[in-house]
């Protein structure tokens, strides 16, 4: 008894090599041919073996195809494999068949130049010994090129917080029914959704992809193509790439500024991303105003060098880290802000009660702009820290801030410049006040002083009292005698 197979064949062959010669195409057959043989020999009583698993099918570079580029479907099935069948749009008859080298678990099927005729849907099988696995899932490739490319935009942003949603927004001028979202190197098929008119005004045609809750598997390359239903499988240009970059996968760095978060033009910048050892992209961004979506651009080092700096290097700043070939990002740094000072004129910086403040004490660093300000900082030269801030209500001028050292560290001194700002310009500070040091005296010394006064005195006073007596004593014992001479 034989199971009866049909083997004929169908259409342009195809293998990992272009099929064309009369050789190849005999050695095709004879393998269909002894497929079949294969698959009816053995005794009337033998049982049927286990089908083997579905093999995974994809194109490269990738599903969507310009016309007259080539294409290559790959099928990937099992060591053990020894051929692999083509089928195009769920037909029992094999388009192609090829049999794959040694060691490979994997075959290709070559399309030389892509055409309207080589769209559609493809599945895959493979054989081995006797047996045939079961299909894959449909692969379809599409011709792509026609008519205007769509855009495509991540809102709110294409950097995505690990753990919440984005939706990718794919829209166009043209008359398309159907928009496609397709991962490139992804191993998903294309999603599609019917399009919206979006608006009379600006006649936009829109399709929104909800994406999410993303982990760092929804990280990738994407774009978007559209199309009509009465031509499904010819779609347009695609869109420009969409970099979806997911942040919050790892812990988040520190970011420091050398020599320091707050410059003159002129002075270089480098930014340090510090972060414990084992990665090795690292990215920085800017906050701009108004925000705007931004990309991380990585780079190996974590070191930024930004200067020399002028204005333009102004504002806050954070810093990721990540592995290469990964879309998948830390979580943000705490934020650095840059502040580029010498737009105003300098204010003033006076201590009260005096620069020269006893250990532990108090003192008021006072600074005052005869400009319009609202906001003033102080510095402590050398510090690596960025400088303290007090915010003003009223703004007109002239203004004070008062700023509270507290306590003041014993046999150190330190000089400090304040500066001024606006609020509308939060980065960006007036020249810097004169130098102002604040001289730390030791107040032990004094005390130690003031008790060695003490001291003395109460000794004195005690060898006051003991020479007065001694007098009197002497007094007393010479009255006597004088009496006796008398």
């Amino acid at each position: 008894m034989c199971v009866h197979l049909s083997c004929r064949t169908q259409g342009q062959f195809m293998s990992s090599a272009p099929l064309g010669t009369l050789a190849d195409s005999f050695m095709t057959l004879t393998f269909i041919a002894l497929l079949c043989l294969g698959v009816c020999w053995g005794p009337w009583h033998q049982v049927q073996a286990e089908v083997p698993p579905k093999p995974s099918i994809w194109a490269d570079p990738g599903p969507g195809v310009r016309q007259g580029s080539p294409v290559t479907i790959w099928c990937e099935g099992s060591l053990e494999a020894d051929g692999y069948i083509l089928f195009k749009e769920r037909s029992s008859e094999p388009l192609a068949v090829s049999i794959p080298q040694a060691s490979s678990n994997k075959t290709g099927f070559l399309i030389q130049s892509m055409s309207s005729k080589n769209a559609g849907l493809y599945q895959c099988e493979y054989t081995t010994e006797d047996t045939v696995s079961e299909r894959s899932e449909p692969l379809l490739l599409v011709l792509t090129g026609y008519h205007s490319k769509p855009s495509l935009s991540a809102h709110p942003s294409p950097m995505v917080a690990s753990g919440r949603r984005v939706s990718l927004l794919c829209s166009s001028q043209s008359t398309w029914d159907t928009f496609h979202l397709l991962k490139e190197g992804g191993a998903e098929p294309p999603r599609q959704r019917k399009s919206e008119w979006k608006s009379y005004a600006t006649r936009w045609w829109q399709a929104v992809f909800p994406v999410g809750p993303v982990s760092s598997s929804h990280g990738g390359t994407y774009r978007c193509y559209g199309s009509n239903s009465s031509d499904p499988n010819v779609w347009s240009q695609p869109s420009d790439r969409l970099h979806l970059e997911v942040i919050g996968v790892y812990r988040e760095p520190s970011l420091s500024a050398q020599p320091g978060p707050l410059l003159l033009p002129g002075d270089n910048l480098t930014l340090q991303c510090h972060l414990k050892p084992g990665f090795d992209k690292f990215a920085l961004t800017k906050d701009e105003m108004p925000t705007q979506p931004q990309r991380l651009h990585g780079q190996h080092s974590p070191d930024f060098p930004l200067g020399p700096v002028n204005l333009t290097h102004r504002g806050r700043y954070r810093c990721y880290s990540g592995h290469n070939l990964s879309y998948a990002w830390s979580a943000p740094s705490a934020p650095l802000d840059i502040l580029i000072a010498g737009n105003y004129r300098k204010p003033s910086l006076s201590a009260q009660p005096g620069p020269s403040v006893p250990w532990g004490a108090k003192v008021t660093l006072q600074c005052r702009s005869e400009v319009r300000a609202d906001t003033f900082h102080l510095h402590r030269e050398g510090s690596l820290d960025p400088p303290q801030h007090l915010r003003l209500q009223d703004m007109a001028a002239p203004s004070q801030a008062n700023f509270t050292i507290s306590p003041v560290t014993r046999g150190r001194n330190e000089t400090y410049r304040c500066y001024s700002s606006l609020s509308s310009s939060p980065f960006q500070l007036s020249q810097p006040s004169d130098p102002l040091e604040i001289v730390v005296s030791d107040s032990n010394t004094q005390d130690y002083t003031v008790g060695n006064l003490i001291r003395l005195g109460v000794s004195g006073f005690i060898l006051v009292v003991l020479g007065v007596l001694l007098c009197e004593a002497w007094h007393s014992w010479r009255r006597p005698h004088d009496a006796a001479r008398s």
